[in-house]
């Protein structure tokens, strides 16, 4: 990867990008002669292709049962190194997605990787490309911006071998496997990134960038903007850094009559010290360079609607600053107006998420889209009742939420929903303002998005807490050690199904 996207001596576009742009990806009824590693998919049950060259007596000898996740590098013979990849029982999109993955990893030299994709139908065709193609480039990613020299193979090609009559629809679902991938590892690049590298205006420059190329619209609101639309949420968070925020505000329209008007919500909060409620100095705060995921994701997903098709209208709202400590920080009692009129009481400076997501919530609202879905990392409630491999989910439209829910299958990036239960409604009173940005002890996930749901105007929304999932806990498969990228892939599809027609 280029080391020059995210340093202070050039500003470049994106390297995952570029990078899986480059990679090709094809479907062919051969394998091709450049071809340096073969995936053969073997079940647990059933015959085992020839092209493997053990029978599933001698599989067993070696203690390959054929799991998903089990792979076995077989020795000699001219041509790619073959690999047994178990595939399992009846393979899902998810059980494909996680065998091409552990194909990946095992061959850690290959560039050129070539996978038997006759065994691995169990989903329609196109998926099955796709999830493969996704499962290879995902686990292959690494955040190499900053180290002098990378000891990591990229992959160049990937070749799906299939009957030569079924081709062209492997190959379409390959490409769109490689696209997605690729949205997928530039939110990992922007959330891995050194807060220091990436500020809100190097985000805003970044996606001005992004959008120039993938038939976006975007508008750029810096301080003195902010201050006319009255965006006071983000402008008293921002009030301890040095730094500027930014609203970025990305548009897609399709070329024809849209099938519906969604917009998305994303926090940027590109670090996230806790303000004066000052973080300890651990773990947890060493990871918050990630607390701009939802923004990330937001961009990233929006990146690839012109290339996929998209029929609905998306609009994006980046909501970008760090909040920091400084003798012109926000103040635990302080008072703010957030655009709109309601006032906040701030209880806590490191409940600042909500306060900067209410402005861009007002802002989505007045545009009267057909439904609005905000994504952040917001609370460790829903990481604690939650743990890391499932997201939150809240909202006050069923519908909205079941398609989510849906999404979020498909892509296996999985949501729990939880109540937006009202009787928690009134923890969230002030003495002295409209509200306040902190409930009670408990419950404090619900609480958050009771809060949120003050600022959408009727108009059908969800919230997504990624506050677990955002960063990976226990690497493993497609998801590598650092930020998981996670929500793109959700997104990009929520808005490619988005159909008001049918969602009502």
């Amino acid at each position: 990867m280029s080391q020059a996207i995210l340093v202070p001596s050039g500003f470049d576009s994106a390297p995952s990008l570029r990078e899986t742009a480059a990679v090709r990806v094809t479907a062919a009824a051969g394998v091709p002669p450049d071809a340096d590693a073969l995936a053969v998919p073997v079940g647990t049950a059933g015959d085992v292709a020839a092209d493997l060259g053990l029978d599933r007596a001698a599989l067993g000898a070696a203690g390959f049962a054929g799991k998903v996740g089990q792979t076995l590098l077989v020795p000699g013979g001219a041509g790619p190194v073959r690999v047994a990849v178990g595939i399992g029982d009846a393979p899902d999109a998810a059980g494909l997605r996680d065998a091409a993955a552990a194909f990946a990893l095992a061959t850690p030299w290959s560039a050129r990787p070539a996978l038997l994709a006759t065994g691995a139908d169990g989903p329609d065709p196109a998926t099955a490309a796709q999830v493969l193609v996704e499962g290879i480039l995902l686990a292959r990613y690494a955040f190499g911006p900053f180290k002098s020299a990378s000891a990591r193979t990229a992959i160049t090609a990937i070749t799906l071998v299939t009957a030569e009559d079924t081709t062209a629809t492997w190959a379409a679902g390959a490409e769109r496997g490689r696209t997605l991938a690729g949205a997928t590892a530039l939110t990992r690049d922007l959330a891995n990134c050194p807060p220091a590298h990436l500020t809100a205006t190097r985000m805003a420059e970044l996606a001005v960038e992004i959008a120039g190329k993938h038939g976006l619209n975007v508008e750029v609101h810096d301080r003195d903007s902010l201050v006319r639309l009255g965006c006071g949420g983000l402008l008293a968070v921002n009030g301890g850094s040095a730094e500027p925020p930014r609203i970025i505000k990305l548009t897609y329209e399709p070329p024809g009559e849209p099938t519906g008007r969604l917009a998305l919500v994303g926090k940027g909060i590109m670090y996230d010290s806790g303000g004066i409620s000052l973080k300890p100095a651990d773990g947890i705060h060493a990871m918050m360079k990630n607390d701009m995921s939802g923004a990330a994701s937001v961009l990233a997903a929006m990146s690839v609607l012109e290339e996929l098709g998209c029929p609905a209208a998306v609009t994006g709202y980046l909501m970008c600053t760090d909040n920091m400590p400084s003798g012109t920080a926000l103040k635990m009692g302080d008072v703010l107006t957030v655009r709109g009129g309601t006032t906040v009481e701030v209880k806590n400076t490191d409940a600042e998420g909500r306060l900067v997501m209410s402005d861009a919530l007002v802002l989505a609202a007045e545009e009267r889209p057909d439904a609005i879905v905000d994504i952040a990392t917001l609370t460790g409630a829903c990481m604690r009742a939650l743990g890391t491999s499932v997201a939150g989910v809240m909202g006050n439209d069923q519908a909205l939420v079941e398609r989510l829910i849906a999404a979020g299958a498909r892509t296996d990036e999985p949501l729990w929903q939880l109540p937006l239960e009202q009787r928690y409604r009134a923890d969230i009173d002030s003495p002295i303002a409209d509200l306040n940005n902190l409930g009670d002890l408990n419950g404090g996930a619900i609480m958050a998005a009771l809060f949120l749901a003050e600022f959408v105007d009727g108009v059908a929304w969800a919230h997504v807490d990624i506050a677990g999932t955002a960063d990976v806990a226990k690497p493993g498969g497609w998801r590598p050690a650092g930020c998981s990228g996670f929500g793109t892939r959700l997104l990009a599809e929520l808005a490619l199904t988005f159909d008001v027609g049918t969602y009502r």
